[in-house]
């Protein structure tokens, strides 16, 4: 089936080369620009760690990374311990609430949090709680889904001797300590990455000094220098981090067994206080403030009929962005389903630290490779602002994809080869009608983050053209906060909707 010959590896090569060229070259030509005169570059990388400002940089950018990672774990882990052990009423609704900030865009949590702290969100300690709200869930996700692996009969047994607390701290943590703590990793360097929420409340780090240099001073060497700390980090930790999950990354329904366990149920009471809170705080909270301010527009559908440009220009290249990286994404995550352990392992480890490279970067480096004369006319395009979506969000949507192409037993494909049937008419007619709703999880969540990316937009925007996130972004600056936030809070009902829908449509399926 894997012939030279066959469909499945037309497509598949056809893939990994779409792949390759959107999603690597721009971060391997960042390295390359980096070396590429080994003088200017030991030059340059003294003088980044000699001088004083640098030293501020790096502290501010450690500093955030350490605080959101360990604040958002804090957040995060004990609502997945509690989604994982404990029978709650309305659970999916629950948990579809804690995920929806991880969608919002962050710029959005932080401007909501300068309506409501004023100042003080203006702070190195206010990006840190903006960025803790927007990555809690991934620590919350990835603690639900490791305490779940855990074999029930092992705390059922442990809680004849011992109390629930002596349960939980021998028992239970040792096992999902490990996932806990990569995700960690994981946040922190996703904290580092992030540009929007530290331009937006003036806290210098080095993805705000990437992008003054680039996009202000017009100094490409500068910001390559500047770059390449900060994208060495990432890659070690997320390597890192990849190395201890493991084949974790790539978990499927099959593989969780855990069930609401009567062993805690003296925490019950506890867990829901500490869910309502956390859906009050996380989401209630920014999205009433953004109303409140949004209230004293002069007109808020009238600003908001001004932008509406922009407006068009988002859902149009979102709606492209999702369809192509869903496209790419469910060919790679095919290919990594159906890999041997050792390749998989490496796909998984190479698709989280590509999705943890700074968007900042990725714009930089798409810049570098497009702006060239033979580059087939892409640089200057909308196309560009595509090709930075699929470069940002085509590796975890492929991770996400592989682990549900796993759910279906590789043995019906192998009746159908045996029955005569081609690849692609047992992809057509066996694989893609049970990955169906994985497959719209991907798009929705794929628009979702399209429709909110600044980061790597606003280097890569043709002149004169703009989108809903550069729009709101830049108008921070200069506009009324109240029709800054009638913007906010459209796109985040944008945003909000498809979610919920998706969030609907899984309970459905589910209950069926």
């Amino acid at each position: 089936m894997w012939g030279w010959r066959s469909s499945r590896t037309v497509i598949t090569l056809t893939a990994a080369a779409v792949f390759v060229v959107v999603c690597m070259l721009p971060v391997l030509f960042m390295l390359w620009a980096a070396f590429a005169e080994p003088r200017n570059a030991v030059s340059a990388l003294q003088g980044l760690l000699l001088d004083r400002r640098q030293a501020g940089l790096l502290y501010n950018t450690i500093l955030l990374g350490c605080g959101t990672a360990v604040l958002a774990t804090l957040v995060g882990a004990p609502l997945g311990f509690g989604f994982a052990r404990f029978a709650l009423p309305f659970k999916s609704g629950l948990r579809l609430a804690l995920v929806a900030p991880a969608v919002l865009p962050p710029y959005v949590i932080a401007l909501a949090l300068i309506y409501v702290g004023g100042n003080l969100a203006a702070t190195l300690g206010g990006a840190i709680v903006a960025l803790t709200i927007v990555l809690y869930p991934l620590a919350m996700l990835a603690t639900e889904v490791a305490v779940r692996q855990i074999e029930p009969r092992l705390e059922e047994a442990a809680i004849l001797v011992a109390t629930p607390g002596r349960v939980l701290k021998r028992i239970t943590w040792p096992l999902v300590a490990p996932s806990v703590v990569s995700t960690a990793l994981v946040i922190f360097v996703l904290a580092i990455s992030e540009f929007s929420v530290p331009g937006l409340l003036r806290v210098r780090v080095f993805t705000t000094e990437v992008f003054t240099a680039f996009a202000a001073l017009y100094d490409f060497g500068r910001a390559t220098m500047l770059a390449l700390p900060l994208l060495i980090v990432s890659v070690v930790l997320a390597s890192i981090a990849a190395s201890h999950m493991g084949s974790r990354v790539v978990t499927t329904r099959r593989n969780v067994r855990g069930e609401p366990l009567a062993v805690f149920d003296v925490w019950r009471p506890a867990v829901l206080a500490l869910i309502s809170c956390a859906i009050v705080a996380m989401l209630v909270v920014p999205v009433a403030a953004l109303v409140r301010e949004a209230l004293q527009s002069v007109s808020i559908v009238g600003f908001v009929r001004n932008s509406r440009e922009a407006v068009i220009n988002s859902l149009f290249l979102a709606f492209w962005g999702a369809t192509v990286v869903t496209m790419l994404a469910a060919c790679l995550g095919y290919a990594r389903a159906r890999a041997p352990v050792g390749v998989g392992g490496a796909l998984d480890a190479l698709w989280l630290v590509l999705f943890t490279v700074p968007s900042t970067v990725i714009g930089i480096g798409l810049i570098g490779m497009w702006n060239r004369a033979n580059a087939f006319g892409v640089y200057g395009t909308s196309a560009m602002l595509v090709l930075g979506y699929l470069a940002r969000f085509a590796p975890i949507g492929a991770l996400a994809l592989a682990a549900i192409v796993r759910s279906v037993p590789e043995s019906q494909e192998e009746a159908a080869a045996v029955a005569g049937a081609r690849w692609l008419r047992t992809m057509r007619r066996i694989v893609l009608p049970q990955i169906r709703i994985g497959l719209l999880a991907v798009w929705v969540i794929s628009f979702m983050l399209a429709f909110g990316e600044v980061g790597t937009s606003i280097l890569v925007a043709p002149p004169g053209e703009s989108t809903l996130p550069i729009r709101v972004y830049t108008l921070t600056a200069n506009a009324p906060p109240g029709h800054v936030a009638a913007l906010a809070l459209f796109q985040s009902i944008v945003i909000l909707v498809p979610l919920t829908l998706l969030g609907v449509a899984m309970a459905t399926r589910e209950a069926s």
